[in-house]
């Protein structure tokens, strides 16, 4: 089975926590404190792995979680960072941010990595927060959570040459000539479920590879047939070879196909409209074959190419495989993948995110909320009265105080942050 496109969750290591301790050897008065600190988080990594050319792996595991970092230990010793989760992915990977359609990587060479989720960072030990005027604190930090989403995962194929046309107007049968690959064939629509790759060798011994791709219809970008789900491979070939039925037999006009299934390229992506395109006249052998192809000759412009062949009689194959390897020659590698970027960089001012917002809950409650005081609240250890007192007069300075009597806080009113609530004390 086929597998271009899955959603799964992906989970970075939370950091470990760091350790409130104290160094009690016998003859070392006044040891002090001696946690250490925790250890960071595994993150979550794609790599490429020219092996692979398929997502099955991920059909059946949708959950990706990297290790905790290992928690502070005595003696100022620090936790063991978790070792990253690579995940294995094949090239002309693209993986996206399922909230936001945000592409995250676009993975397409071999042993490429990227960081999709950071694992969190461990929290530091009492030895860290030891001063002059607190010797002996009992404060630790617990470790941050690591990165968590919901991620897209799709594969565009790269191939050199994509085959793309009407159903059975003989693109299966034309990759089962040139190459070794055996697709199905059959005289019904859509025989073809998924793309099929083969590698073509021209006789003076120049190859690249072709991917078949499933047929197309009118309607195709908006998710009508079943091409709809495999436009997306034909973004990275360099070339298109456009597979026109000459002979009419199944009814439609053959230069009414070629304007529908261009239609539907340039919907689904307008860069495709420059795409490199070579028309491939199929089925020659049949009888009306050469009075259609005459008739669709002349709507067409004298530069466009345009190739008879049969794939049962293998007329005009060689000639095509020539031309298709010269044109390949001329069109740079890179182009399959990379985009027109433009290479200026803009420096904006950008203002400060508040570290905190306010807002009050239908029960009354005031609730507190914003990156910032969230990952304070996460770091901090309410077990210990100390880590307490950091965390109300880390909020002080905040202004969280001032921005509560603003907003008519009273003694005993309830402040909630994340699940922790606490009461307003003036």
């Amino acid at each position: 089975m086929f597998v271009d496109q899955v959603k799964v969750f992906v989970k970075a290591g939370d950091g470990g926590n760091g350790l409130v301790a104290y160094r009690r050897e016998k003859y070392v008065p006044k040891g002090g404190p001696a946690g250490g600190d925790g250890g960071n988080g595994g993150n979550v990594i794609f790599e490429v792995d020219e092996g692979l050319n398929t997502l099955m792996d991920f059909r059946y595991q949708h959950h990706f979680k990297a290790a905790r970092g290992e928690n502070g230990m005595n003696q100022k010793q620090h936790g063991k960072n978790a070792d990253p989760l690579v995940v294995s992915v094949p090239p002309g990977t693209t993986v996206k941010d399922a909230d936001t359609d945000k592409v995250i990587a676009d993975l397409t060479e071999h042993k490429q990595r990227a960081v999709i989720a950071k694992g969190g960072r461990g929290g530091r030990g009492n030895a860290r927060f030891a001063t002059a005027r607190n010797p002996a604190p009992e404060i630790a930090e617990n470790g941050e959570p690591g990165e968590e989403l919901d991620v897209v995962v799709e594969l565009k194929l790269l191939a050199d040459v994509g085959l793309v046309g009407f159903p059975s107007v003989g693109k299966s049968t034309f990759l089962s000539v040139v190459t070794a690959a055996k697709p199905k064939i059959a005289d019904y629509h859509f025989t073809t479920l998924s793309p099929n790759l083969g590698v073509v060798e021209s006789q003076d011994h120049r190859s690249f590879v072709m991917a078949d791709l499933p047929g197309l219809i009118e309607g195709a970008h908006e998710g009508i047939g079943l091409g709809h789900q495999f436009l997306r491979h034909v973004e990275r070939t360099r070339l298109l070879l456009h597979v026109v039925d000459m002979s009419g037999l199944e009814g439609r006009d053959p230069y009414e196909d070629y304007v529908t299934i261009n239609n539907e390229l340039s919907s689904y992506d307008k860069r495709l409209e420059k795409r490199p395109q070579i028309i491939v006249a199929n089925k020659m052998d049949m009888p009306d074959s050469e009075e259609n192809l005459k008739v669709f000759k002349e709507y067409l412009d004298k530069d466009v190419m345009v190739f008879p062949i049969s794939t049962i009689t293998r007329e005009g194959l060689d000639e095509l495989l020539y031309t298709v390897a010269d044109k390949l020659d001329q069109i740079p590698k890179q182009e399959e993948t990379v985009e027109e970027v433009d290479e200026r960089v803009v420096y904006k001012f950008e203002k400060e995110e508040a570290p905190f917002q306010l807002t009050r809950a239908d029960d009354g409650a005031y609730v507190l909320y914003g990156e910032k005081i969230e990952s304070l609240f996460r770091r901090t250890d309410f077990s210990r009265d100390q880590s307490i007192n950091r965390f109300a007069r880390q909020m002080r300075s905040m202004g969280v105080d001032d921005a509560l009597r603003k907003r008519g806080a009273k003694d005993g009113d309830t402040v909630r942050v994340l699940d922790y609530e606490f009461e307003f004390v003036d």
